[in-house]
């Protein structure tokens, strides 16, 4: 994680040379962003592994046991 903050650094500090401190703003918060989407979407994946993995088989649809369902509030 400290070369992913050194790169975000060293790219902030040459954008810095010719923009605005907003615009420098701009460029971090966004390269954080997307960090932290990569992040999560590593982190989901075993998550929906696990899901996938556990999930119910489905029912038959023949008979009439787990045919209907019969929902009233």
């Amino acid at each position: 994680m400290s070369s992913t903050i050194s790169s975000i650094a060293a790219l902030v500090q040459n954008y810095a040379q010719s923009s605005t401190q907003s615009q420098v703003q701009q460029v971090a918060q966004f390269e954080m962003l997307k960090r932290s989407q990569d992040i999560q979407a590593q982190s989901i994946l075993p998550l929906l592994d696990a899901v996938v993995q556990n999930s119910p088989k489905p029912v038959p649809s023949t008979g009439s046991i787990g045919s209907v369902l019969d929902v009233r509030a």
